[in-house]
């Protein structure tokens, strides 16, 4: 919303379509990594490289899928017209930031936490 804002861009019903899916699509990207980080504990991994494997592992993945889905929001946009590109630049926008957070924040905020807690294992 606050990209929106910045591009002074309207918020139709596409576009907020488009922020659902968005959603949806950050929360699938959390799930793989949750997956792939349990797989490296059930694997006998400690927290600290399962953690790390799990990132490294999920990250092919989620980069495939947003990548489809940018592209394919990148051709709404070209050739879509009105609510259309709406949707596709709510899309765009929200895949890019979701990428971001899924990928770097999500990573800094587990890395904080297993660096100030130090735990044994890992209730996932």
């Amino acid at each position: 919303v606050a990209v929106l804002s910045l591009f002074q861009a309207t918020l139709t019903l596409p576009g907020i379509a488009g922020i659902v899916l968005t959603i949806g699509m950050a929360v699938d990207a959390n799930v793989l990594i949750f997956e792939r980080i349990r797989e490296e504990i059930r694997n006998g991994r400690g927290p600290v490289m399962a953690v790390d494997a799990g990132y490294k592992r999920a990250i092919a993945t989620i980069l495939d899928s947003n990548i489809t889905t940018l592209i394919a929001a990148v051709l709404l946009f070209q050739f879509g017209t009105g609510p259309i590109k709406g949707f596709a630049v709510t899309l765009t926008i929200g895949i890019v930031t979701s990428m971001f957070t899924a990928i770097m924040f999500t990573r800094l905020l587990i890395v904080v936490w297993l660096r100030r807690r130090r735990p044994l294992s890992l209730g996932i």
